[in-house]
């Protein structure tokens, strides 16, 4: 599979911990899947005075536009430029959907946090070789702009998690523990991205980015899918070969232990 993200679009994943993919599937497909997540809802996309809540969030969707949408040639491309070839396993279905609607109640889910990527007695858990997921993914499945409640990103601060992982081995850490450590307060002061974009954009980012998401600000309704992508392998911070993936660069560069 030939490469589609450029050098220098690699080395802006290392260093700010995500990229954004423009046009990684079709806006044609987007619309698709927003007839199918619409009636999911139980709102009426014609008349805002059913979108009561602040969001709500849809499970995982398998039909076959969300399966185009998640396995474009360019998407595949970027997944073995980032996690590494045959290292992540093809995504079957898009994950938990957020709609997030113009609403003046706070969503009371807008705190900075990484993700969890695997489980352990009812809590989720993140250990320094990223167990359980390869990578972090936002679709697009409406336009986003700037007050259409886009996920706020912490740019670099996927580099601050690693070292406070790397004590606690294979355990890993929750998300309550993590933030005992200061990571977020650590990361405050580094610059904030939005996930803005076009229906049909995604963004692939870093295991370890720090993110939030806000509330709605705008007038349309946000349909966004923030699937794992899941490990076919662990990830490895010692290889002889020396054949790291981004991902793991990015871990060792956090250790201080690469580039």
């Amino acid at each position: 599979m030939s490469n589609m993200l450029p050098t220098a679009q690699i080395d802006r994943f290392l260093e700010e911990g995500f990229i954004h993919v423009e046009g990684a599937f079709p806006s044609s497909v987007a619309e698709e899947c927003r007839a199918i997540l619409w009636p999911d809802t139980g709102c009426d996309p014609n008349d805002p005075s059913t979108w009561t809540e602040p969001v709500i969030r849809l499970g995982s969707y398998a039909q076959k536009p969300f399966l185009q949408a998640a396995n474009t040639p360019a998407l595949l491309a970027a997944f073995d430029q980032l996690a590494g070839p045959g290292r992540w396993e093809p995504r079957t279905s898009i994950g938990t959907i957020p709609v997030r609607f113009p609403h003046p109640r706070d969503p009371g889910d807008a705190g900075w946090h990484i993700e969890g990527s695997f489980s352990r007695e009812g809590q989720t858990y993140v250990n320094v070789r990223s167990h359980g997921r390869a990578l972090l993914m936002l679709f697009l499945f409406s336009d986003v702009a700037e007050d259409d409640a886009p996920t706020r990103i912490r740019v670099g601060s996927h580099l601050a998690v690693p070292s406070r992982l790397e004590a606690v081995g294979e355990a890993g850490l929750s998300s309550d523990q993590l933030g005992a450590t200061d990571l977020f307060e650590a990361t405050a002061e580094l610059p904030q991205a939005l996930a803005t974009g076009c229906a049909g954009d995604v963004y692939l980012c870093h295991p370890f980015l720090v993110h939030a998401a806000q509330p709605h600000r705008g007038t349309t309704p946000r349909f966004m899918a923030q699937p794992p992508l899941y490990p076919a392998e662990p990830y490895r911070l010692t290889r002889e070969a020396g054949d790291y993936s981004p991902v793991e660069e990015a871990i060792r560069r956090g250790l201080r232990r690469g580039a």
